[in-house]
């Protein structure tokens, strides 16, 4: 597993082993099929350079009552994709959400991301380097560089 750091010239970013990528291909099939994998769905964005819709599955994760997207891997190519397209669509089976989305700061992060630990820390607690839900505000703070929430508001 790739791992680069966020005190080198690289953004934080785990790569996938060749067994995520095919767990995530499985999941992003069946989101396509219709079928949440504790409550995951796929996610298509416009690639910056190819145009092409890229499709990923991810976490929608709902905190406060807003919708949010956490990239638990850092700085990952659908986290490059969504700051340059603005926007995407999430899908699971025939139901299509199209979306606009906005970065938050670093200082507004930690609630989400306490809240993203607390519901899908058993999936990605190994990408937080030691950050749990149960981590101080602090500790949390100090993770959030490397992990780009986005704040995601549904298309009528």
């Amino acid at each position: 597993m790739g791992v680069l750091m966020s005190s080198s010239p690289s953004p934080y970013y785990v790569q996938g082993s060749p067994m995520a990528v095919r767990f995530n291909n499985l999941v992003g099939r069946l989101a396509r099929l219709g079928i949440s994998f504790a409550g995951s769905a796929e996610l298509s964005v416009r690639g910056r350079k190819s145009g092409v819709m890229q499709r990923v599955p991810v976490n929608p994760h709902t905190h406060e009552g807003g919708q949010y997207l956490v990239s638990a891997r850092g700085h990952s190519q659908w986290v490059r994709n969504m700051r340059a397209a603005g926007g995407g669509e999430l899908r699971v089976g025939r139901k299509v959400r199209t979306f606009t989305a906005v970065e938050l700061p670093d200082a507004e992060k930690p609630a989400v991301i306490r809240t993203y630990l607390e519901r899908w820390g058993w999936q990605v607690d190994a990408f937080f380097a030691g950050v749990t839900a149960k981590s101080s505000d602090a500790e949390i703070l100090a993770a959030a560089p490397d992990h780009p929430v986005f704040r995601i508001t549904v298309a009528d």
